[in-house]
C-alpha cells in the first residue's frame, strides 16, 4: 500500500473546499455540522443523566431531567435529519484501510444512529409511560401516554441497558477516529471539519 488514498472509479475533480488536503472528498458542509451538533449533545446528555441521577429529589433535579429529556429529543430529531441528509448526499467514498476495520467502522457508524434513536424514544416513554407530560426546554410540553407500568418497566431496561452501548459505541468511534489520526495519517478526521487552509476563501 503507498499510504495515499485512492478511490474506486474516475471521477471529475472536486472544487478544493470539497476535498482534504490529502485528497479525500470532504464531507458535505450540512453534515458536518449536524454530526459536531450531535457530538455536542450526546457530550452534554450524558453528564446531566448522572446528576439528575445523583442529585436528591429538589427543584435541581428536576430541573436537570428536563435538560437530559430535552437533550435527548433534539438528538433524536437530529438524528432523523442526518439520516434523510444521508439519504439525499450520501457519505463520500471511505479511503483504503484494510477492509475488516473498514467494515467496522461502517457497522459502527449506523450502530451509533440506531442507538441515538433508540435512547431517547426509550426515555420518552420512561418518562410518558408514567402518565407524566415532558416540557421541553420550558418551551412548550410534549404530551405523556395512559399510566403503563408493565410498559414502563421495558423501556427503562432498555434505556438503562442502551447507555452501556452508547459508552461502547461512541469509544469505539473515537478509537477508529485516533487510529486513523495517529496511526494511518490519511486526513480522515479532516473530512468532517470546515477547510482550514484558506483553498477557495476568494471564490
Amino acid at each position: 500500500m503507498s499510504g495515499s488514498p485512492i478511490m474506486a472509479g474516475k471521477a471529475p475533480p472536486l472544487p478544493a473546499t470539497y476535498v482534504t488536503a490529502s485528497g479525500l472528498p470532504r464531507y458535505n458542509p450540512v453534515a458536518q455540522a449536524l454530526h459536531w451538533v450531535t457530538a455536542g449533545l450526546v457530550l452534554a446528555i450524558l453528564p446531566l443523566a448522572w446528576v439528575a441521577i445523583s442529585l436528591p429529589p429538589s427543584p435541581a433535579k428536576g430541573s436537570a431531567f428536563v435538560l437530559h429529556k430535552s437533550v435527548g429529543l433534539t438528538i433524536l430529531a437530529i438524528v432523523v435529519l442526518r439520516i434523510v441528509w444521508r439519504m439525499i448526499r450520501p457519505a463520500p467514498p471511505d479511503p483504503q484501510a484494510p477492509r475488516l476495520l473498514t467494515l467496522i467502522g461502517r457497522i459502527n457508524h449506523w450502530l451509533l444512529y440506531a442507538i441515538f434513536l433508540i435512547m431517547p424514544v426509550s426515555g420518552y416513554l420512561l418518562s410518558a409511560l408514567s402518565g407524566r407530560d415532558t416540557p421541553y426546554f420550558w418551551l412548550f410540553i410534549v404530551p405523556g401516554l395512559p399510566k403503563d407500568d408493565a410498559a414502563q418497566k421495558v423501556a427503562e431496561s432498555i434505556h438503562v441497558a442502551g447507555q452501556w452501548f452508547v459508552y461502547a459505541l461512541v469509544v469505539l468511534h473515537i478509537a477508529g477516529t485516533v487510529w486513523h489520526l495517529v496511526i494511518r495519517r490519511d486526513g480522515l478526521l479532516e473530512r468532517m471539519l470546515p477547510v482550514q487552509d484558506g483553498r477557495g476563501a476568494s471564490r
